[in-house]
């Protein structure tokens, strides 16, 4: 048995095992404040924000960035108080331009933005704490499921519209069961144009497919014991 043997046996445990770490996002590690355009957290990648165009709920147009393209951890405590199954910790995600520093907080308009966490991807949730009734009714919020680049799986709902004034809900979405490498959530009219919503986003976990980058990486290191 040579080295090429000896190294391929005794890293393709490691690669097997760090294949199959989920990422967690809940922004308690991170500072209050703005966190760029493109953010990390607990392994899952945030970018794309608000890099669409579309229809406001009132009939105006907006076009990419108009909402801001900054991603901003919140301190959401007096929401977390008041909706405790939905949120969690002391922060949240939040959008767009601007932010209320401490306890106060505000919440934010988004159309869209994008997660991975680098690896094809098996299952996914988030938690939202978000505007209903009021301007938003109507509007489809969608996880969408991509594999290179086409859709491959949707968890969708519909803003409730029972008219009168707007009032906070908590929602969830999740995605399971198919391979995907990347999520997008989303705000979009009935007929599929992008619109926007105001919410905060927490508790994001994406769970890699067990064993795809292991495999992958043990394919290359076969490759290279036979060579030797």
């Amino acid at each position: 048995m040579n080295k090429g043997t000896l190294m391929v046996q005794a890293l393709i445990p490691t690669l097997l095992a760090s294949s199959t770490l989920a990422g967690l996002a809940d922004f308690e590690s991170a500072p209050e404040g703005f966190a760029g355009e493109t953010f990390v957290d607990g392994g899952i990648t945030f970018s794309q924000l608000n890099d669409v165009s579309g229809i406001n709920p009132d009939g105006s147009s907006f076009v990419p960035g108009e909402y801001g393209r900054q991603f901003i951890v919140e301190n959401a405590t007096l929401a977390i108080n008041d909706f405790p199954g939905v949120l969690g910790g002391t922060n949240a995600l939040s959008f767009g331009t601007s932010f209320i520093a401490g306890d106060n907080l505000s919440i934010n308009i988004l159309s869209s933005f994008h997660m991975s966490t680098g690896q094809i991807e098996n299952s996914a949730s988030l938690d939202m704490l978000m505007f209903e009734n009021g301007p938003w009714g109507g509007i489809v919020i969608s996880l969408d499921a991509l594999l290179g680049g086409s859709v491959v799986a949707t968890d969708s709902f519909t803003i409730s519209d029972l008219g009168g004034r707007d009032n906070l809900v908590g929602k969830a979405l999740s995605i399971d069961g198919v391979n995907f490498d990347s999520l997008q959530l989303s705000a979009r009219m009935s007929d599929g144009t992008y619109t926007a919503f105001a919410g905060l986003v927490d508790n994001v976990s994406i769970t890699p497919t067990p064993g795809a980058t292991g495999l992958l990486a043990m394919g290359s290191l076969i490759g290279l014991r036979r060579r030797r």
